[in-house]
């Protein structure tokens, strides 16, 4: 059966064309770079953490670097391998003192919990997602986190922005949907491991989401299979130069 995840949601977002080029005409999208070889490094030592398993430095050095190998035609120098080695090195002391902080006691319930469920009104498609880590605390909550790397952190607007948290707002919807599970006991957070920061490497925060958030974060899911399965790609031309920009920009794949 299809299937639809956050990404690909977050995709069409940012432009059903750039959707159409990556996702249906199969051209290479972004690829990744030294940012998502960290992030995909510190996940891995993040699982670890949370299993009790045994991870130390090394592992997260030996991540990194086959991340990095694992890109097509993408070479970093060895100064900047070094300065991201040297971050993560130390992030990781700091993982488990945080998760204690912030949770006090805790019972892993889950890690990198898959989801694959059925969406209401949509009988050809499902969402598909994975949770980082679902854990349970004494007072009777589940608690769904995400991490997240990045450089110094986010500021309120970036932990506010909608399309950010609704990957939260529709794997709580999901979760709860697949567990029975009442969704006032289930709350959701980001865990930002932080690259550059001075101190507090890794910061955990809520994001909540009522009813009418959850309501919005559907209908945003829906409009977006609706299109697609019309084969509307609009371009969504502000997102061409803004932020990180689109690598298909002034291409023959898409012209302005």
């Amino acid at each position: 059966m299809a299937h639809i995840s956050y990404s690909e949601l977050k995709d069409w977002a940012f432009c059903a064309f750039y959707h159409k080029l990556t996702r249906i005409d199969k051209l290479k999208g972004f690829v990744g770079n030294e940012y998502t070889a960290f992030g995909s490094a510190m996940h891995s030592v993040c699982e670890k953490k949370l299993l009790n398993e045994e991870v130390d430095e090394d592992f997260f050095v030996e991540e990194f670097r086959k991340n990095i190998a694992s890109i097509a035609d993408f070479d970093l120098p060895v100064g900047k391998t070094l300065e991201f080695v040297e971050q993560g090195k130390k992030i990781i002391p700091e993982i488990q003192t945080a998760l204690d902080d912030y949770f006090d006691e805790y019972e892993v319930l889950e890690v990198e919990m898959p989801l694959y469920e059925p969406i209401d009104g949509e009988e050809d498609y499902k969402f598909k997602g994975f949770l980082d880590a679902v854990i349970a605390t004494p007072d009777g909550k589940v608690h769904i986190f995400d991490w997240k790397t990045c450089s110094w952190g986010w500021d309120s607007r970036r932990k506010s922005d909608k399309m950010t948290t609704y990957q939260l707002t529709l794997y709580k919807h999901f979760f709860v949907t697949k567990m029975g599970i009442d969704p006032k006991d289930v709350e959701t957070h980001f865990a930002l491991l932080k690259r550059t920061a001075k101190s507090k490497r890794v910061e955990f925060f809520r994001v909540t989401s009522g009813p009418t958030k959850t309501a919005n974060a559907l209908k945003a899911l829906n409009m977006a299979l609706y299109n697609i399965k019309q084969k509307r790609y609009i371009k969504n031309r502000s997102s061409c130069t803004t932020g990180f920009g689109c690598q298909f920009y002034g291409t023959e794949h898409c012209s302005r």
